[in-house]
Parts: C-alpha cells; structure tokens; sequence
C-alpha cells in the first residue's frame, strides 16, 4: 500500500481561502485576490438599473400575506412572490412579507434535509429561521448546479443577457479549460449562477431580493454579521463543478471542499454564536470532514456522472485506476487499505471539529453535535462494509438517527458541564457514543 494520504497540515489553508492554494503568512492583514475572484466578487445589482415592485403590489401582498400559500395543490413548494415581475422592493418590505420569506425557507429545508431540520429545530426561534435561510441559499445553489432547479431573476433577458454574456465570457478567459458539460446545460446553469450572485449582493444593499430566499438571507446576515465572501466562495464551489471533474491532488480536493462545505460551517457559527476565534478554524475543519466523507460515500454515483472526486494521484500511487471506479474496484485488493487511510485522514479533521463544540454556547451546540455525530456514523459504516459504497448508499436507518441524536441531546443539552469529562472518558472506552 503506497500512502499518498499525508494529510495537510492542519488551516494550511487559512480563513479566507480567496479560491487559491496560497497561505497566510503570521500578521498579514490581506490576501492576494485572484483575477478570477474579484470577477466573481464584483457581480452587484444596481438600485437604479432594475424594475421594483410598485407600492400598489406591495400593499396588496401585504393584505393578502395571511393567505398567500407556499404549498401549491399538488403539495409542492410555492414561491408565494412568484408572480412579481420585477426583482426588487426598493424599501423594506412589511413584516408580514419576511415572515412568509421565512416560512418559506423552513418549508423547504424541512422537505430537502430532514436530517439537517433535526439539528437545528430546537435552536431559539431567530437562530432556527436563519439556519433556515442558510440552508435554503446553499439548497438553491446546488440544484442549479447539480439538479434541475429552473431559478428566475424578474426582467433578465436570460443566457442573452448582456451582463450575463459579459460575466460568462471573463470567467472562461480565466479557466484552465472549458466546460465539462453540453452547451445547452453549461450556458443554463452559469447564468442562473450569475443571477443568484446578483440576487445575493441585495444582502448587502440598500435594497430587497423578491426571492423569499434571499429575502430571509438578507435580515439573517444582517442580524448575525455575515460576511458575503462565504457566501460568494460558496457560490464559486458551484461554478467550478461546470469546469472541473477531476481532481490532481489533495490540495486541489481541499479548496472545493472548503468552497462547498467549510463555508456553511463558516457561516453557521456566526448564527450559532461564539467569542474564542479559533471557532473559525475549527468550523473549517468541520466542512472538510463532513464533505471528505461525501466524496467517498458518493464515489459510485459520482463515477456515473462522469466525476471523480478522489485526487487522481493518490489513486495512481495505489493502483487503482480510474475505469476501475465502479462496483469492480472493491476486487481491487488495495481499494479496502485506500479507504481506511482514507477515513484516517477524514478523523484528523472530525477531531479538530469536535473542538469547535465547547467554544459555542451550550443552547447552540446540540446542533453542530449532531450533524458531526451523523457524519461520523456513516464514515464508520463505510469501513464496516470495507469500502463497499457501490452495493446500496451508505446512510443511516431510523433508528440509528434516534438513538444518535438522543445521545447528542443527553450530552450537549442536559449533561451538567462538570459532568462532559466523565462522558468524554466512557466514550474513549466504548461506553458511551463518541458524540
């Protein structure tokens, strides 16, 4: 067994990453950005140069919001200002507007992740609404990049939009190479991710999105401080897969996962609450765990979508080589040990997590435990079954959700704090869950 597994030394890649390998050095105050970065990073909707909703619309919205719906017939999610054609509220929209903005967004993280809902729906009341934002801005992000959510920016001429065209032409003067998907679905999709920057920078505005999304996103970053770079790496995660399905190397692994999952843990805390900083480096840590144990859950389902998401180096180094990723690799005899390094390493970075919990305040902290506790499981099942993530998706039945999330309640909810290191001691011994 070669061991290409060395993991990378630990926030090598300090907050924020700016989308390139490069470390801050001790005392630097700023980053070099990227001339990819500032590209994406300069998409701003302009006050003066879109159509608002008119004061006659919003007064009727706002005498009909105890009956708008935001499930259709057919119990499907309704867009409750899906009929507006302009995409903007010039003012503040009445409260009965962002509470529906807010239903809407608990609606759809209730129907998309059930699992997620459950590690936060006994936060207070404001921090759940704003997971729930949260939640609903990356959900959005990955169905159009990965899915088939058809987004809508009110009075865009779509892929012929000039800004749009314009935006789309420097990103690919950028890139290393070109598309990796058809014409017809590449030209899709990065338009709607431009818009959904556009609707983003309303967040930071003086005006309002009509998507209920970015309506409760906005009062959310508000209230907590959000900082818009991790919610635009975040969206720069979702271009890249239009560019990229191989990675060489662990480092180029680690940005993507820092783009599309540290980010979230980034952005988490804030709402969650916390004063020590190195709450930052371990919320980083967090999203590498949780979305390295994606990458190997979904080696099967990926290779069929033509996406390799393990470095390609490190496969070669092993012997496995890439028309091998399909059920035949686990009759590949290093596949098994690969594997194991693999969730080795994976731990390196669930330890640092862990580390996170007792820097948020005890009421938050039931949350992070538990999507933590989740992940830790399936990685664990992963090397029961011996890599074997092709026979039937690696997840978790009903009951071992319950019994996970019961003992991460008993322990970050109810235990006295006098009481964690005993736990932490029967949990080292196998005596109590490692939550």
């Amino acid at each position: 067994m070669v061991n290409m597994l060395e993991r990378r030394k630990p926030l090598d890649l300090l907050f924020p990453l700016k989308g390139n390998a490069a470390s801050r050095k001790e005392g630097e105050e700023k980053e070099t950005i990227s001339a990819l970065d500032r590209v994406r990073a300069g998409v701003m909707l302009a006050r003066d140069a879109v159509k608002a909703v008119s004061v006659t619309a919003m007064e009727a919205l706002r005498e009909g919001a105890t009956f708008i719906g935001i499930v259709g017939e057919k119990n499907e999610l309704v867009d409750p200002f899906e009929h507006l054609d302009a995409p903007i509220w010039s003012d503040r929209p009445p409260q009965e507007l962002m509470k529906l903005a807010f239903r809407y967004c608990e609606e759809l993280t209730m129907r998309e992740a059930g699992n997620f809902y459950h590690s936060f729906k006994y936060l207070p009341d404001e921090q759940r609404n704003a997971m729930c934002a949260v939640y609903a801005f990356c959900r959005r992000a990955d169905d159009i990049a990965d899915g088939d959510w058809a987004d809508r920016f009110p009075g865009s001429q779509g892929e012929m939009d000039p800004e749009a065209v314009a935006y789309r032409e420097q990103l690919e003067s950028l890139q290393d190479q070109g598309t990796i998907l058809d014409e017809e679905a590449y030209l899709n999709k990065i338009t709607q991710l431009f818009f959904f920057r556009k609707k983003l920078s309303t967040c930071y505005s003086d005006v309002y999105s009509t998507d209920p999304v970015f309506l409760a996103l906005k009062e959310t970053v508000d209230r907590y401080s959000i900082s818009r770079e991790v919610f635009d790496d975040l969206i720069s995660g979702m271009e890249d897969d239009l560019y990229n399905n191989r990675y060489r190397s662990f480092d180029e692994l680690y940005v993507y996962c820092y783009r599309v999952a540290s980010v979230v843990g980034l952005m988490c805390i804030e709402i969650y609450g916390y004063e020590d900083p190195r709450a930052k480096k371990f919320a980083e840590s967090w999203g590498i765990f949780m979305q390295l144990t994606n990458v190997l859950r979904d080696v099967g389902e990926d290779i069929q979508r033509d996406r390799v998401y393990l470095p390609m180096d490190e496969l070669e180094a092993n012997g496995i080589t890439e028309p091998e990723l399909g059920e035949q690799v686990v009759l590949n005899k290093q596949w098994e040990p690969y594997c194991r390094d693999y969730a080795r390493r994976a731990r390196t970075y669930l330890a640092e997590a862990r580390q996170l919990l007792p820097l948020l305040p005890r009421r938050t902290r039931y949350s992070p435990a538990a999507m933590i506790a989740f992940y830790d499981k399936i990685l664990r099942q992963i090397e029961k079954e011996q890599g074997d993530v092709f026979t039937k998706r690696v997840k978790l039945n009903k009951v071992q959700k319950i019994s996970l999330a019961a003992a991460v309640y008993m322990r970050h909810r109810l235990l006295p704090a006098f009481l964690d290191p005993v736990w932490a001691g029967l949990a080292r011994i196998g005596l109590l869950p490692a939550v």
